[in-house]
């Protein structure tokens, strides 16, 4: 179980990374193929609509910083609890800061991969 855990953590480290690259590939692979995301709070996005958000909000050149704060793994199914911030630039050019707190499920792929199946980082609300 250990193994499982440590290779979540790796999968956060290697997530924040290609979200801050703005690498929109890379960071499409974290996703199951059916994987739901809430960039917007309340307004979960599937399929080709979750990407097409997720590539528009990665060119506005956002950074993250997460903290894990709980993490659970019973046999291919994960649950992260993540407090994290962005800083980007809003539409008018203004420094923003987003915050909140995630609640995120991962499945285990046949490949050794963590993937997001449900993506919250509004959990919180």
């Amino acid at each position: 179980m250990s193994q499982l855990l440590e290779n979540l953590e790796k999968h956060t480290a290697q997530y924040v990374e290609a979200f801050n690259a703005g690498d929109f590939e890379t960071l499409d692979a974290f996703y199951t193929e059916e994987a739901v995301a809430v960039w917007e709070p309340g307004e979960p996005l599937t399929g080709q609509a979750r990407r097409d958000y997720q590539r528009e909000f990665l060119a506005r050149g956002p950074k993250i910083s997460t903290t894990t704060r709980q993490s659970f793994v019973t046999g291919d199914t994960a649950l992260l609890i993540v407090d994290w911030v962005i800083d980007m630039v809003d539409d008018q050019g203004a420094p923003e800061r987003l915050t909140g707190t995630g609640v995120d499920v991962l499945r285990l792929g046949e490949d050794g991969i963590w993937r997001y199946a449900v993506d919250d980082p509004y959990g919180q609300d």
